[in-house]
């Protein structure tokens, strides 16, 4: 998938790990395809199911008998139907984001809501910004076999591996913990109120978790807080994720530059691949029938500025109430949560965060 990393880590060390929240059912599957082949190095075993039960494990739909490629508009995007007729795989013309058919999961965090997502997409990153007709080269005829077979974790169990819910420590061969319960920031103390927004600090970046220095590719050299170790806040989760474990570039400004910029705004703006909703101002965006599972949803949540994008989050799909439901990580939960604490985690209705979403990009 990727050749090299998209950064590099200095000094590495072993640090104290957080303790997990018992008895709360999240899904996380362990493993990674992307951090094996980055060179990272990992103890994962990439099987699994969810961890409350459901679902028949990774994998992908079977691949028996012709397929045929459809493109479609509004995005522009190549469909692989399945000799039945059914979905395979989709992909999007200037992204890299690539949703398989696959088992059945089921996502759950009943520390914070009753609601389930139980879907059979698959999010991978293709190692290129899909162009119509692709599906012609001979790279992409090696990366789809393979694909359709793939039994390792996806983007959906890589990021619940960090679920706030409780989700266990994984350390890489220089005893880093590379995954394990995120933490949003530290606590801070100009605020009293634990449901308040603001409850816990943000500024918590993928390095602050991880407790490594990082060089970027441009040479800036960063390094983490100790008071942030384990943190990371909205867009330094999604960061961690499709960054430095998936291996889309990452940079280290809020402005224009090859691959994820550092904030929220930053990255609905000028983060790659392409946006399916635009960003118009103080409306809450409402055509939700565009998005597709991993897509990247933006919010306005500041009082008194509803058009300023100041949370990010993924988008999963329906859930079993039909609501369009995301995960990201929140103050109030205090890490990754697709739960209802201080305001539910839906794109759909009247409530707090639904009020305030405004753009989502796939990249």
């Amino acid at each position: 998938m990727h050749s090299e990393p998209v950064g590099r880590r200095s000094r590495p060390t072993r640090r104290a790990v957080f303790g997990t929240i018992a008895g709360v059912a999240a899904a996380g599957v362990a493993g990674g395809y992307a951090w094996e082949r980055l060179g990272h190095g990992s103890d994962d075993d990439g099987g699994g199911t969810a961890a409350d039960g459901t679902g028949s494990g990774p994998g992908a739909r079977s691949s028996a008998g012709p397929h045929t490629f459809e493109r479609l508009s509004a995005p522009d995007r190549t469909v692989v139907r399945a000799g039945d007729g059914g979905t395979l795989a989709t992909f999007t013309d200037g992204a890299r984001t690539a949703v398989l058919t696959g088992p059945t999961r089921s996502f759950s965090e009943p520390r914070t809501t009753e609601a389930k997502v139980t879907t059979d997409a698959w999010v991978r990153v293709l190692p290129h910004a899909w162009q119509r007709g692709m599906e012609k080269s001979a790279w992409f005829k090696s990366w789809f076999r393979k694909t359709l077979g793939d039994s390792s974790p996806d983007v959906f169990a890589v990021a619940f591996q960090y679920s706030s819910a409780g989700a266990p420590d994984k350390h890489n061969a220089d005893g880093v913990r590379y995954a394990g319960t995120a933490h949003f920031g530290p606590r801070n103390a100009a605020v009293n109120n634990p449901l308040d927004f603001a409850f816990h600090d943000e500024q918590s970046d993928f390095y602050d978790y991880l407790g490594t220095d990082w060089t970027f590719p441009d040479g800036t050299r960063v390094q983490p807080e100790k008071a942030r170790y384990g943190d990371v806040d909205c867009s330094g989760f999604q960061r961690l994720v499709w960054g430095y474990r998936m291996g889309i570039p990452l940079h280290n400004t809020n402005t224009r530059g090859t691959g994820l910029p550092r904030r929220a705004y930053a990255i609905a703006a000028y983060g790659p691949g392409r946006q399916v909703i635009s960003h118009t101002g103080k409306q809450q965006a409402t055509d939700l029938d565009v998005l597709q599972p991993g897509d990247l949803v933006f919010f306005a949540i500041i009082k008194d500025r509803p058009d300023f994008i100041d949370h990010c989050g993924m988008y999963m799909g329906l859930d079993d109430q039909g609501r369009h439901r995301f995960y990201s990580s929140r103050s109030a939960a205090n890490g990754p949560t697709l739960g209802d604490l201080s305001g539910h985690s839906l794109l759909d209705g009247t409530d707090f965060y639904a009020r305030g979403f405004r753009a989502a990009r796939r990249l």
